[in-house]
């Protein structure tokens, strides 16, 4: 232990005054005991706050207590403040000139201030609002959320379950899990055995009997020929799931949208069973519901929800006193009652229905419920005239009253005096004309008129008397009532939207009533719109929904007003010709078409007007449609089109007389080339040969007249002169893909494959990234025999256009394997959005597979895609030549002739072989189907 004493103890040093370091000084009071002593002296006082400051780094003291300037600071007069005046202007003194520039500056500065204040004030404003959007605050952030808790019912509210312990209760649960110990099971001893052992051999026959297995290291047996079969129930999941086009906008899209019907409809036929939800959820939420029950007696969906419960747990009687008690606590709860009369049977459901009443005695549903409990129609009149009494003005039970007579007459009384004494009600009034004869009706209607006047349903009343006049045949009454309907109805500002006047038209036309159909399209059909607005484009919208539900006479009649005002436009009379062509008759058509070429005398018009009448065997009405069309109009197409006509009948001469006029007249390349078509079709290659000729002359850029001049000489078996004419066309035409595709299968056809390999070279240079061309280059190492050069091709071309639907089926088809057909099909429909020949693919490819219900929907996809691709009808129509009935078959011949399909690879082939010219889209089907591989 040692002697020292404590710091507080120790004696002060020598002149130690508390505080001094802090510029304290020492001083003495008279409190004071003892002798006083001196301070401390001044040198001791500036040596320690010299100290001090060199400690804190700060210059010493000076003698005016303020510390010395150091020589580094460059605190000089060039930073000073300017505002603080200094030196001579310090105790300047100022005039009224001086005042004055003050006052002018300061209201200068004031008026830029308020210059720049709006723009100012702008910015701030959207800095704000970008800020506060970019950061919401809490309160902001579930806005949303406490609005919507304004319609949360009391129901609801008594139903949210409390919450528990959850957090305590799982982790107890855990340490409790911790805490079990269990046997190790002799399996996995048997494992850890076996563990280090390794057998790699092979069984012959797996468990399946047809399959292959090898045993694992851990002793288990794997079976290849499961894993393929799952690999392949993977992939067929994908594609199905690919192919799913909901609401088909799109054919093959790979969205998983949810029909929100179907989904409900499928939920409400899965209810559960008492069985199956567990005893303790029902005894937790009876006591949820007897506790609100319990502690808000007067609130009656909670005794009406107990009971549901207790009927869903099959304590039906419980179930009967829970919401008898609700009754007595609610007795003015209609739900209550309603509920409580469900529960019984029919006997007691009739006092409850007249206690109910009693209670409620202006409750038409419990008078509504009473009355369908009775049995009798006697008794059910005479609840229901009891309950007129109570609720005269109820337009329900008067409906039901009338619905009980079975004599007109004496439901027309009923009617009479339920519209004096609920005389808005609009319902009644056209129930009533509905029972009267047609004269009374009119009267009754008028009455009605007056009576509504512009409130509720009031439009109603002018349909039904324009519908009126169409039965009694009176077709101009009909437009002169719905037209002072409209404008009665615009006065009294109870006017339609456009849209549910389409509605209404709708309606009338659904009910047979097509006049009036029209006349309230063509009344209301403007209404709301100006002359500034799109009105063709809306209209022809709302035609084409009409159309799409079925309402042919709504669109026709929409067409009909369009076409009023848009007398001159080629495509509102195109849409009504084609509404015509496809859902309306013959000499419908044959009067739209006659209106179309005086209105807007477009070629279109009158090929298709003379094409109809030939079509309906009226050869002779067509050839008079086609010299109106030439006095009119000199078109090349209206002369090919004569030509072609003259052709098919079999009137050669006449149509090579056209020909020859049409040289004359409209010497155009494109004549030259059908010219020359039509002579190779009749077998004068001679002929052919010197039209050919004559053309390239005058058209030495025409592709179409180098390509027949080849084609002339390769039928005639010259080959160097159909090589030359090749050649002279993929010089005058280097961006021609065609020409290039004969020049090289030409080539191969000659055996000269090298020849042929560098014309498809040269193409993919002049036209690049041109899938016809990459596929022809891919097609020929393969029929050469050259599988290695043809995939190292492929994956060029793939390289080049990566969304080629024709690459990606060929080298599904041509280059795969069968097995890894599928895999490939996925990926490519992956990549590639919409292609018919990817769709005609993926459905050969079921077809392969027996899957003929995917075939078919594939086949149907890639005809809906694009129905001018000739080969996929011939897909389809082979498939269904081995899988397919004879009405189907018949179907798709008959779209394929509608659709009227010009292109694909085998279709256009033999399509434009002279040998077939004048046959039908029938057989050409057939004949392609015949040729495809």
């Amino acid at each position: 232990m040692t002697g020292r004493k404590d710091f507080l103890s120790q004696p002060a040093p020598e002149n130690y005054v508390a505080g001094l370091g802090r510029g304290a000084t020492g001083f003495t009071t008279r409190s004071d005991l003892g002798p006083a002593r001196e301070g401390p002296s001044e040198e001791q006082i500036k040596e320690a706050l010299a100290k001090r400051a060199a400690q804190l780094g700060q210059a010493p003291p000076t003698a005016y207590g303020a510390t010395g300037k150091k020589d580094d600071d460059d605190d000089d007069e060039r930073f000073q403040d300017p505002e603080n005046e200094v030196g001579l202007f310090a105790n300047g003194t100022y005039d009224r000139d001086d005042d004055e520039a003050d006052r002018i500056y300061q209201d200068v500065d004031e008026r830029m201030d308020r210059r720049r204040k709006a723009r100012r004030e702008a910015r701030e404003q959207k800095e704000r609002e970008e800020y506060e959007r970019n950061n919401p605050k809490i309160q902001q952030q579930f806005a949303d959320l406490k609005r919507a808790l304004g319609s949360v019912t009391d129901e609801d509210w008594a139903n949210i379950p409390e919450v528990g312990d959850l957090t305590g209760k799982n982790r107890r649960a855990k340490q409790e899990l911790r805490k079990r110990f269990y046997a190790v099971p002799d399996s996995v001893i048997a494992g850890a055995r076996d563990a280090t052992q390794f057998d790699t051999s092979i069984s012959a026959d797996g468990p399946d009997g047809a399959g292959t297995s090898a045993d694992n290291a851990d002793g288990n047996m794997t079976n290849f020929a499961h894993l393929q079969a799952a690999k392949d129930k993977v992939l067929q999941v994908r594609l199905d799931q690919a192919a799913q086009a909901p609401g088909m906008d799109s054919v093959a899209g790979t969205a998983t949208n949810i029909d929100p019907k179907g989904y409900l409809t499928s939920l409400s036929k899965s209810e559960l069973k008492a069985g199956e939800v567990p005893v303790g959820d029902i005894n937790r939420a009876r006591e949820l519901l007897e506790s609100v029950a319990r502690s808000n007696p007067k609130h009656g969906p909670a005794w009406i929800a107990l009971a549901r419960l207790e009927e869903f747990a099959g304590k039906i009687v419980k179930a009967r006193q829970i919401i008898a008690e609700g009754c007595a606590r609610c007795p003015t709860s209609e739900d209550c009652w309603l509920e409580n009369i469900r529960l019984n049977d029919n006997h007691n459901a009739k006092v409850i229905a007249a206690n109910a009443i009693k209670a409620l005695p202006r409750s038409t549903r419990l008078w509504t419920t009473a009355m369908n409990l009775e049995t009798d129609t006697r008794a059910k009149k005479r609840v229901l005239r009891q309950a007129l009494d109570h609720i005269p003005q109820s337009v329900q039970l008067w409906r039901e009253a009338v619905n009980l007579e079975e004599d007109p007459a004496d439901a027309r009384l009923l009617l009479a005096k339920a519209t004096e004494v609920i005389p808005l009600a609009t319902e009644l009034w056209l129930a009533l004309a509905r029972l009267e004869t047609p004269e009374n009706a009119r009267a009754v209607l008028n009455k009605a008129r007056k009576a509504v006047g512009g409130q509720g349903d009031s439009h109603l009343i002018w349909v039904a008397a324009s519908r009126l006049e169409e039965a009694l045949g009176n077709t101009a009454m009909v437009y002169k009532v719905m037209e002072r309907g409209v404008k009665t109805l615009a006065r009294e500002s109870a006017m339609l939207k456009r849209e549910e006047w389409i509605a209404q038209a709708e309606k009338c036309e659904e009910e047979g009533a097509v006049i009036t159909c029209g006349a309230i399209i063509r009344e209301t059909l403007g209404w709301g719109l100006d002359e500034d607005d799109d009105r063709k484009d809306i209209w022809m919208d709302d035609a084409k929904d009409s159309i799409a539900r079925g309402k042919y006479e709504t669109a026709r009649a929409i067409y009909a007003y369009a076409l009023r005002l848009f007398y001159n436009k080629k495509s509102v009379w195109r849409a009504a010709i084609d509404l015509e062509r496809n859902h309306g008759t013959r000499e419908a058509l044959w009067q739209l078409l006659e209106k179309a070429v005086e209105a807007c005398p477009h070629e279109d018009f009158w090929m298709d007007l003379a094409k109809s009448k030939w079509q309906a065997g009226q050869t002779d009405e067509a050839r008079r449609v086609l010299k109106r069309a030439f006095d009119m109009s000199s078109s090349e197409n209206i002369w090919l089109f004569a030509v072609q006509m003259e052709a098919d009948n079999g009137q050669i001469d006449r149509a090579r007389q056209l020909l020859t006029a049409a040289l004359e007249k409209a010497g155009t390349d494109r004549v030259y080339v059908k010219f020359v078509a039509f002579e190779r079709q009749q077998g004068n290659i001679d002929a052919a040969l010197d039209l050919v000729t004559r053309g390239l002359e005058l058209y030495p850029h025409n592709a179409k007249l180098h390509m027949q001049k080849g084609q002339i000489y390769e039928s005639l078996n010259k080959l160097p002169a159909a090589r030359e004419a090749y050649a002279a066309g993929i010089r005058a035409c280097p961006k021609s893909v065609p020409l290039y595709l004969l020049a090289a299968r030409l080539e191969e056809k000659a055996g000269v494959t090298v020849k042929a390999r560098s014309i498809l070279d040269r193409a993919r240079l002049q036209v690049p990234k041109n899938a016809e061309i990459l596929t022809e280059r891919v097609r020929l190492e393969r029929r050469a025999g050259n599988l290695q050069a043809a995939n190292n091709l492929m994956a060029q071309a793939l390289q080049e256009l990566p969304t080629s639907g024709l690459l990606y089926s060929e080298k599904i088809m041509h280059l795969e394997a069968r097995t890894h057909r599928k895999p490939r099909a996925l990926e490519a429909i992956k990549r590639v959005e919409n292609d018919a020949y990817l769709f005609v693919t993926i459905a050969r490819i079921f077809w392969g597979e027996r899957r003929l219900e995917k075939a078919m929907s594939w086949f149907e996809k890639a005809i809906l895609l694009d129905a001018d691709l000739g080969d996929t009808w011939a897909w389809y129509y082979k498939f269904l030549l081995q899988h397919g009935t004879d009405e189907k078959r018949e179907e798709v011949v008959a779209k394929c002739v509608l659709a009227e399909p010009r292109h694909g690879e085998v279709w256009q082939a033999v399509a434009k072989d002279p040998k077939n010219a004048g046959k039908g889209r029938e057989e050409i089907l057939k004949m392609v189907v015949q040729r495809l591989e």
